[in-house]
């Protein structure tokens, strides 16, 4: 069993799909944990912390240790509540029968790659990881009261997404603050050493990726409407339908860009260089499009996404926002640091 660098990048990059369980078996250890956390997803995690790290750099307060330590364990944190996601959906018997987490991608439970008892075995050192990983970013913050309801806040997401959130309809606002405002707040505040007066603009400054993020979850729900009908999960999608979900995903998609007009011309917290996510546009204009319409009854000829409709346009247009809104961050912190008399902050 030898390393498998192609398949991590394949892993990172998209939803692995395999059937073969000897195939499985061949796959060395990072792989398997790669796409049994679903990392093509986890890796949402890291651009958070990115934005987190350029945003303490522009302000002075950046350190690449803390930085590394604190970003990996919240991947980390991340793989370890998709684990835990599979292996409480697969115990209640949601995964099961063809249902839509199965066909997307990797279910090591469902296609009994391996049992229960490895799941949670993954799950525990997984989170182990995770919690060394905070352990050190107190440590680092002098137990910062801040940075200690941040990850309180963090955790209890993490714990009880899959339920009850999930399950009452809460689980979509869990995802916007998770990977927006709590995320990159935390991240920045941990670099800080503790809460700033510049923090709540830095909490701002992340939730247009928090709205990113969350429109593919929304999208997702959507696109499995039916099938968490049938189980008695209760998103927001089950709770307020179909229609008013794909507009709540459009006002989300909107907003994101709203905000970042806004802090560049209102608090002046960006640099005009960030309107560079603009374009982006043609992919948002796709995902408006596609949302204005219902979910087709079968996957058109050719596309190999399905059954993922609304998520996978969603993600689409994530995955060129966030390296736009990345590059943008990138030049606007130039411009603070070199020439700062340029766009000031009111």
């Amino acid at each position: 069993m030898g390393i498998n660098f192609k398949m991590w990048g394949t892993a990172l990059s998209t939803l692995v799909k395999m059937d073969s369980k000897e195939e499985w078996d061949k796959l060395d250890v990072v792989s398997k944990w790669l796409i049994a956390t679903r990392s093509a997803v986890t890796v949402v995690t890291i651009y958070s912390g990115i934005i987190a790290a350029l945003l303490a750099w522009r302000d002075g307060v950046f350190a690449w240790l803390p930085w590394l330590v604190t970003t990996l364990g919240l991947f980390l944190a991340h793989g370890a509540n998709n684990l835990l996601n599979d292996y409480t959906d697969f115990s209640r018997g949601v995964d099961v029968d063809y249902y839509f987490r199965t066909q997307y991608g990797v279910h090591p439970l469902v296609q009994k790659f391996w049992s229960k008892k490895t799941q949670i075995r993954w799950f525990l050192v997984t989170g182990a990881l995770a919690f060394a990983a905070g352990v050190y970013a107190l440590f680092y913050t002098d137990f910062s009261p801040a940075v200690i309801g941040l990850f309180a806040f963090g955790a209890l997401m993490v714990l009880f997404y899959t339920w009850p959130l999930k399950y009452l309809g809460l689980g979509e606002l869990s995802i916007f603050l998770i990977w927006g405002p709590i995320l990159v707040a935390g991240v920045y505040t941990v670099l800080a050493r503790g809460w700033t007066d510049a923090s709540w603009l830095v909490a701002l400054a992340g939730v247009p990726f928090g709205l990113s993020v969350v429109s593919i979850n929304i999208g997702k729900h959507i696109d499995k409407l039916e099938a968490d009908k049938a189980k008695g999960v209760g998103t927001m999608t089950v709770r307020i339908g179909e229609k008013a979900s794909r507009y709540v995903n459009i006002a989300a998609l909107l907003l994101i860009y709203l905000v970042i007009i806004y802090l560049v011309f209102v608090p002046m917290y960006f640099t005009p260089v960030m309107l560079i996510v603009l374009l982006a546009g043609k992919r948002l204009l796709l995902a408006v499009k596609t949302l204005l319409k219902p979910r087709p009854e079968k996957a058109p000829e050719g596309y190999a996404y399905w059954p993922t409709w609304f998520a996978a346009v969603c993600f689409y247009h994530n995955r060129m926002f966030g390296g736009l809104l990345i590059l943008g961050l990138i030049a606007d912190t130039l411009l603070r640091i070199f020439a700062s008399g340029f766009w000031p902050l009111r």
